[in-house]
This record gives structure tokens, sequence and C-alpha cells, in this order.
């Protein structure tokens, strides 16, 4: 008989927020696979469950350590999966071990516990109805931008998790693409420095700049006001007008995209391509 694979939500800061189920896990199964086990380390130490048998896994050996977990699930041994915080699979290591144990029908229950997602959202000020996680966005500034440029009409809530050095690189990019709009940032969630910033991206560019931020940072972003937000084919049409008195098809896109706090680059293409 096959083991079973547990997914575990450890704490994103306050260790207080671990769940007794999620404890009583950690200390019966046979081995725990964590994302780093100096860490995982100290959390076992504050439950004081030292005697604990880790596996590293994380993003760099995950392919080699999925079979090696395999090997002990169809042992009959059970596993439990953590990540430095949060729930694994999300943006965190894991998806190729469940996708694994799914399709050789492993059982796999999950542990529910903290998010950063759904925690910076539930405070964020914005409509958490129906929202879109991002995960992590490109770190290439141009990469970056195509991305925003795609999420330029997205009528639902963006959770994107973001590095705090390039936090104001981003409010910036996005400011450029989306336009001026509401958004929330929010730094050490659960833990003692915890805050949440809300305003205009413009607003929250100016606040951040380029300073660099202190520790882990989830950026929250209202959806595209399907009301509000002019038609791209009404854009073009401005832009062809601009481009009939003189103005090179660039500039023309430039001047119509301030003028609606629509990306530039979405205009410019939509003139090179009606169908874009």
């Amino acid at each position: 008989m096959t083991g079973t694979l547990f997914v575990v939500g450890t704490p994103i800061g306050n260790l207080g927020d671990l769940a007794p189920r999620a404890r009583d896990t950690l200390a019966a199964v046979d081995l725990i696979a964590a994302e780093d086990t100096r860490r995982t380390g100290r959390l076992l130490a504050h439950l004081e469950l030292t005697d604990r048998s880790l596996l590293s896994f994380f993003d760099g050996n995950e392919r080699e350590r999925t079979e090696q977990v395999l090997v002990r699930l169809r042992a009959g041994d059970d596993v439990a999966l953590v990540t430095d915080g949060g729930m694994p699979t999300i943006s965190d290591p894991g998806f190729r071990l469940v996708r694994a144990c799914a399709e050789e029908g492993i059982d796999v229950r999950v542990i529910p516990g903290p998010t950063a997602v759904i925690a910076a959202l539930a405070i964020s000020g914005l409509p958490t109805d129906r929202f879109v996680f991002e995960g992590f966005l490109p770190r290439k500034a141009g990469e970056r931008r195509r991305r925003l440029e795609e999420l330029a009409t997205e009528p639902r809530t963006i959770v994107i998790f973001e590095s705090p050095r390039r936090v104001g690189a981003l409010l910036a990019d996005a400011l450029a693409v989306l336009g001026d709009r509401p958004a929330a940032v929010a730094r050490e969630l659960t833990k003692l420095h915890e805050e949440t910033l809300r305003g205009t991206l413009a607003e929250l560019t100016g606040r951040i700049g380029h300073d660099e931020l202190k520790g882990e940072v989830v950026v929250v972003l209202g959806g595209a006001d399907a009301e509000t937000s002019p038609d791209l084919e009404e854009l073009a049409i401005e832009a062809r007008a601009a481009i009939a008195r003189g103005a090179s098809a660039r500039d023309a896109a430039k001047e119509v995209g301030e003028r609606h706090g629509v990306s530039a680059n979405r205009i410019y293409r939509r003139l090179l391509d009606p169908d874009a």
C-alpha cells in the first residue's frame, strides 16, 4: 500500500499561524520534503519536533528529488511537503511532485494554511470577488512591460509577487502601461513590521520611488474598468488623425496613450496591425 503526500501550509511570518492539524501532520509523517531544511528546522524546533527526517526539495533539485520522494511513497511512507512559508506549489516548489502523485494514483491531501496571495488581497481594499494571480513577473524590463500589456484589459484584481528590490520598477512600469489605477503594496505580512501602502499607481510610485523595501512584498493592482477604459480601435482612430496632421506613428501613439492613460505600444501595434 502506498503512502500519502501531505501538502502542508506553513506560516508566512508569524509562527502562531500554524494550524494544529499541520503540527500533528509534521509530527506523524515519515519524511518532510522542505524547500529550505534550515528554515524548516527552525520551525520544527519551535514545535519541539527536532527528531524529524528532512529532505531538501527546492526549485533547483525538484526534478530529481521528485523521484526520490515517489520511491518513499511507493514503499508506504507518508511524506509532508512544505516550503519556506505559505502553500507549496503556489509560486513555490511542489507542482511536479503533486502531478506525479496524481498520475500514479498516490493519495495527495492538503493541510490548508496561510498564503500571501489571499492575505494581501484581503487587506488591499480592492475588489476581492474576482481576481487573478500572476506570480512573479519577468525580471527584465521589456519582458515585464509586455506581460503588463497583456493584462491591460484584465477586469479582475491582479495579485503579483515581487522582489523588494524591483517594486519601484514594477510600479513605474504598471503606471506607464496600465495607466493610473488603484493599487496596494503589502510587505512583511503577519510579521512585526507588517505594512500596507494603498493609493493610485502614481501615488505609490511617488512614495516608493527607487527605494528598496524590506521583506517579502505582494503588489495588488485594480483591474481595468470596462466602463471607462477606451476601446483600442477608438484610440487608433485618434492616433491616425494625429498622423494625418503630420505626426509620426510612434509620436501619435505616445500622444494618445498619455491622454488616455493607455500603453503607447498597444496603440502603436494596433496602428501597424488593425487585428492586433
